[in-house]
């Protein structure tokens, strides 16, 4: 096997890697947004507001704990912000 063919065998072996990485992402965030959808139901019977800033902050500082590279800090809060926006859009199933 070439050298080239070896380097285009590895590539493909880190996509099909990333492609079932990707599945995982999604269901987690399925998982996720099912948790979200129930936690919003039973806010207005504990007299909860619907947005938390503080609990975003502690979400934000907890993921900032988990993180051990090579993404910052900063780029996982950035992701963490936009699905926190996606989950306080989702509709109510």
């Amino acid at each position: 096997m070439s050298e080239e063919n070896s380097v285009l065998a590895q590539i493909q072996e880190h996509r099909a890697k990333i492609d079932e990485i990707d599945r995982e992402i999604v269901s987690l965030l399925n998982k996720r947004a099912g948790h979200s959808l129930v936690i919003r139901g039973l806010k207005p019977g504990a007299h909860l507001g619907l947005y938390d800033a503080r609990r975003e902050e502690e979400i934000f500082e907890r993921v900032d704990s988990y993180n051990e590279g090579p993404l910052y800090n900063e780029n996982l809060r950035e992701i963490y912000a936009s699905i926190l926006k996606v989950m306080k859009e989702t509709p109510s199933v």
